[in-house]
C-alpha cells in the first residue's frame, strides 16, 4: 500500500488542476505560453539535481519528457478551448487502454480487444454530447487522445527504462523535464500568441502552483510510483483521477453540470473497462 502511496498523493493533487485550467486559464491565457511556464518551473525545480549520465540514457530521458510533458501539454491545454472540464476528465478513459496496448506491442503481443473497447469508450463520449455533436467536440475528443496517448507512452517507456538501472530519481527526472522544456519553448516560439499573457495574480499563482507543485513534484512522484508497480495497477490508478476531479469541479466550479449525462456516459465508458478485464483474463 505504501508503494501506491505516490500515485494516490498525485491524485489527489492532480484532482484540482483540471478545474484551475478549465475555469481560469483556458481561453484567457495563450495555451503555449502555459505550457512553457509550467514546464519551465518544473525544470527549475530539478535542475540542481542534475548529473552526467550516459549520452544514450540522458537523451532517452529527454525524449520520453518531450512525449509524455512537452507533446501531451500541447495536445491537453487546446482541448479546454472545446470541452467543458468534465468532459475533459471522462475522455482520458482511454489511457489505461494505451497503456495495455503500448506495453503488449512492445513485448510483440497483440491484442484485437483493444478495439472493441476503444469503440465502447468513444460511444460513452458521444453519449454525453449527443445533442452536440459539432466539430468542436470531435476535435476536442481527438486532442484528448493525442494528450492521452502522449501521457501513456511517457509512463509506459520511463518504467522500462528504470527497470534495472540503479539511476538517481532527481536527476533523471532533470534530464526528463529538459527534454520537455525543449519541445514547449519551440511551440511558443512557432505557434504562441504574446498578446495573450497572464494578466491576474490569480492566472500568475495559478501557472506557478500548476508548475513548481502539480507538475514538478507531480511527475516526479508520479512516474517514480509508476515503476514500482505492475502495468495492471498503474492502468488502474490513471483512472482513479477521473472521478477525483469530476468531484472537484462540480462541487466547487460547475454545480450547473448535466450529472444525468455526464452519468450515462461515465457509465458505458467503465463498461467499456468491465470489457477490458474480462477480455483480457480470458
Amino acid at each position: 500500500m505504501m508503494v501506491m502511496g505516490y500515485l494516490f498523493a498525485v491524485t489527489l493533487l492532480w484532482a484540482f488542476s483540471f478545474s484551475l485550467i478549465g475555469v481560469y486559464l483556458a481561453g484567457h491565457v495563450d495555451a503555449w505560453f502555459s505550457v512553457l511556464i509550467r514546464v519551465a518551473l518544473a525544470t527549475l525545480v530539478f535542475l540542481p539535481f542534475i548529473k552526467r549520465l550516459p549520452p544514450a540514457t540522458a537523451i532517452k530521458l529527454m525524449l520520453i519528457g518531450a512525449v509524455q510533458l512537452g507533446v501531451m501539454y500541447s495536445f491537453y491545454y487546446h482541448s479546454f478551448l472545446f470541452l467543458s472540464v468534465p468532459e475533459v476528465l471522462l475522455f482520458t478513459v482511454m489511457t489505461p487502454l494505451y497503456i495495455t496496448l503500448l506495453n503488449d506491442t512492445l513485448n510483440k503481443q497483440f491484442n484485437p480487444q483493444f478495439f472493441i473497447v476503444a469503440l465502447i469508450a468513444v460511444l460513452g463520449a458521444v453519449a454525453i454530447r449527443y445533442e452536440n455533436l459539432d466539430n468542436d467536440f470531435w476535435l476536442g475528443l481527438l486532442l484528448v487522445q493525442g494528450a492521452n496517448l502522449s501521457f501513456a507512452t511517457g509512463q509506459v517507456t520511463y518504467k522500462r527504462l528504470m527497470q534495472g538501472k540503479q539511476l538517481d530519481d532527481k536527476a533523471a527526472f532533470s534530464w526528463f523535464f529538459i527534454g520537455a522544456l525543449i519541445v514547449a519553448g519551440l511551440c511558443y516560439a512557432l505557434f504562441g500568441n504574446p498578446s495573450k499573457l497572464p494578466s491576474t495574480n490569480t492566472q500568475w499563482g495559478i501557472l506557478i502552483y500548476l508548475g513548481i507543485v502539480a507538475s514538478g513534484l507531480g511527475y516526479f512522484l508520479w512516474n517514480k510510483g509508476a515503476t514500482l508497480v505492475n502495468v495492471g495497477a498503474l492502468a488502474v490508478m490513471n483512472n482513479l483521477l477521473i472521478p477525483a476531479g469530476i468531484i472537484v469541479n462540480i462541487v466547487i466550479w460547475n454545480r450547473d453540470a448535466d450529472i444525468f449525462r455526464l452519468s450515462i456516459g461515465a457509465a458505458i465508458m467503465l463498461l467499456a473497462l468491465v470489457v477490458n478485464q474480462i477480455m483480457a483474463k480470458k
